[in-house]
């Protein structure tokens, strides 16, 4: 086992700023190296970690620490995840990333293999994955607590995040000189050139256009999913369906642009032990969209306010409910009351994959295992953009085969000069 890790963080504000720190509470980890296009968000990092060596342009960072780092964190916006990772991979580094793994269905896939194929270590940026809630529903529904599960109910109703996140649109007609701290054509990077406007795009807006984010369930759709995919040992579906507020499917302008403010999504997953012998059906929620009223019930009765942010599973012998974030539930509560909750060890997401990197050994939310799961979230974005439409999905050949409309979502043409891996 090596004695240090020497890591470079990609992106240090907002969720950067709270990995930089996760990382540098590890005491094998030296973080020797800093990247962000924002100057002064730069400048706040570095003064944390004195002597790191500091970059406005990831691929100058890449290129000059080569076998300087073993090791980069990648949190940037959703668009970036792919070049900054896959490219970090290519020269043999591990990598953890934000969620979601990609902007694309096609980049996770790529990226996926190469992590595979290069044979390092990897973690997806859903930390809560650590906690002792999240996997004690891993385990319950492992364990078949509530019999053979056949529904799932995903939802992410946050008070506020419309309000504050999703932007209607559309977008400023006349843009103005980004401010001298912003590196805007190295923040647009493979994204088609737009002409800056503050408020709209950097920092936090940008999930709400579709050239840079994946919307609500790509950014909250990844932590919802997790326990739920890995509980039940899930695959590709074979089905994905949307629909979507009315003012945003009517308006051509805001369906090309932006995502919307509230969707349902429905996948349906082929049978395993755990599903039984008929399809799952998993159905997510999110802005002004919520899960039926009598799936609430089963926990909400008695005064208790049903979790904004869960999954409510349905299975023959029960129904489990995982919060985001806070303890699972058994229902109902009497039939469940003598099941001790299990006993875990405290873990760190982001402790995990150091370790993991300093011993050659896997990670709970490696590349492999939630490659696939971030697929099926993506392919629900590709069916809000085609809503309406029950979109049949060939995994193997990574295909809509019933909408030429549905496969043109399923990757980006980068722009000039950025271009990379066939994309």
């Amino acid at each position: 086992m090596n004695s240090r890790l020497n890591h470079a963080s990609v992106g240090v504000g907002g969720m950067g700023w709270v990995d930089l720190h996760n990382f540098l509470e590890h005491q094998k980890v030296q973080v020797v190296a800093l990247c962000d296009v924002d100057a002064d968000t730069l400048e706040k990092a570095a003064k944390t970690v004195p002597g790191a060596r500091t970059y406005t342009d990831w691929r100058e960072l890449l290129q000059k620490e080569g076998d300087r780092i073993d090791s980069v964190n990648v949190a940037v916006p959703d668009h970036t995840h792919f070049s900054v990772a896959y490219s970090a991979i290519q020269s043999g580094k591990h990598v953890y990333c934000q969620k979601p793994l990609c902007h694309d269905v096609a980049e996770v896939r790529v990226l996926t293999q190469a992590a595979v194929r290069k044979g390092v270590v990897t973690q997806l940026g859903t930390q809560v994955a650590a906690t002792i809630h999240d996997r004690t529903g891993v385990k319950w529904l492992k364990e078949g607590r509530i019999g053979k599960v056949t529904h799932a109910y995903l939802c992410s109703n946050r008070p506020g995040a419309v309000e504050a996140y999703r932007l209607k649109g559309p977008r400023p007609a006349v843009g103005q000189p980004p401010p001298a701290s912003l590196a805007w054509n190295l923040w647009l990077g493979s994204a088609p050139v737009r002409p800056y406007a503050p408020n709209f795009y950097h920092p936090t807006k940008w999930r709400a256009w579709q050239d840079f984010g994946t919307g609500w369930p790509g950014d909250i759709g990844c932590h919802i999913f997790d326990p739920v995919w890995k509980g039940l040992g899930l695959k590709a579906p074979s089905t994905v369906w949307a629909e979507v507020q009315e003012s945003w499917r009517n308006s051509p302008a805001r369906r090309a642009d932006t995502w919307p403010q509230g969707d349902h999504i429905i996948w349906t997953f082929p049978p395993n032990e755990k599903v039984g012998s008929g399809e799952l059906v998993v159905e997510w929620f999110d802005g002004n969209y919520y899960p039926p009223e009598h799936i609430r019930k089963l926990y909400s009765e008695d005064l208790k306010e049903f979790p904004a942010e869960s999954s409510m599973l349905i299975g023959t012998e029960g129904s489990l409910l995982i919060p985001h974030d806070a303890p699972p539930q058994l229902l109902p509560e009497d039939k469940f009351n003598t099941v001790h909750r299990p006993r875990f060890p405290p873990r760190n997401h982001y402790h995990q994959f150091v370790d993991a990197c300093l011993s050659r050994e896997s990670t709970d939310s490696h590349f492999a295992l939630t490659g696939p799961m971030t697929e099926a979230v993506l392919l629900g974005t590709v069916a809000i953009r085609v809503p309406g439409q029950k979109l049949e999905w060939d995994s193997t050949h990574l295909k809509v085969t019933n909408s030429s409309e549905a496969n043109r979502c399923l990757q980006r043409k980068y722009r000039q000069g950025w271009r990379l891996a066939g994309f």
